[in-house]
């Protein structure tokens, strides 16, 4: 190897990484229990989520989805399970569109199965019927949001135009 040779790092080779996953925060709460059990199990799930990432310092950033499944029965609410599943990744030589897509679309795909997994488990603790969250896809949903805003500012550049034709003095 000649000294002139780069390494990955000096050729600005991107390099996006996790490294570490945890759980941030899980809980379980049960309002209803033991009545609840006492009633028909025709469930209706609610489940909402959010990702959040924030800068650690070093081309680090940690990022955390959050999952909520609220069940209700008989409109009693059964269980309402919530998980904070964490990550640090590491992101260099990454531009911002790209960051913003890893971020935002790539590392909650790749911790949503570990809060599927912390969900079903704190809920098949709780002696309630096994729930299986269907996989959800972050990224088409990041770059369906990103499409949605695009949308929104060329709807508001053609409002801004109109409204400035009509000011123009005509002849």
């Amino acid at each position: 190897m000649s000294d002139n040779a780069q390494t990955p790092n000096e050729q600005n080779v991107p390099v996006f990484d996790i490294i570490r996953m945890y759980a941030r925060d899980c809980s379980l709460e049960t309002p209803n229990v033991p009545q609840i059990f006492q009633v028909e199990w025709k469930p209706e799930v609610k489940v909402d989520f959010d990702s959040k990432a924030r800068p650690l310092g070093n081309d680090t950033f940690e990022v955390t989805l959050r999952v909520t499944v609220t069940c209700t029965v008989e409109k009693q609410t059964a269980y309402i399970c919530e998980v904070n599943q964490a990550g640090i990744f590491i992101a260099k030589n990454i531009n911002q569109d790209g960051l913003e897509f890893l971020l935002n679309g790539a590392a909650p795909n790749i911790l949503f199965p570990y809060a599927r997994e912390h969900i079903s488990t704190l809920i098949g603790r709780a002696t309630f019927p096994q729930l299986n969250l269907r996989p959800m896809n972050f990224e088409m949903m990041f770059q369906a949001q990103k499409a949605q805003q695009a949308q929104q500012e060329a709807a508001k550049q053609d409002v801004a135009n109109g409204a400035a034709k009509d000011e123009t003095p005509q002849a």
